[in-house]
């Protein structure tokens, strides 16, 4: 069974693998590469190869928000 302290509905213990899944995944790390990156505490990442340390989302190595951005800052600095 998935949570205990989760109960009725499938739709809900279906949504809450998923975040349960995402949490415990391991990420590539900007660093070196490897997918070696994981979840220490709520929204603490740390690469177990390099020991490098990222921000980021609570249960997600990146939020859609820092996705935007990045992608702003890349940007910008690009002019």
């Amino acid at each position: 069974m998935a949570n205990p302290s989760i109960r009725y509905g499938a739709s809900i213990r279906k949504r809450a693998a998923g975040v349960k899944a995402k949490k415990q995944a391991h990420y590539k790390c900007e660093v070196c590469g490897k997918m070696t990156v994981k979840r220490i505490s709520t929204s603490i990442w740390r690469c177990r190869h390099c020991n490098t340390t990222y921000a980021g989302g609570a249960y997600t190595m990146t939020t859609p928000e820092g996705e935007v951005a990045k992608r702003l800052i890349a940007g910008i600095t690009k002019k």
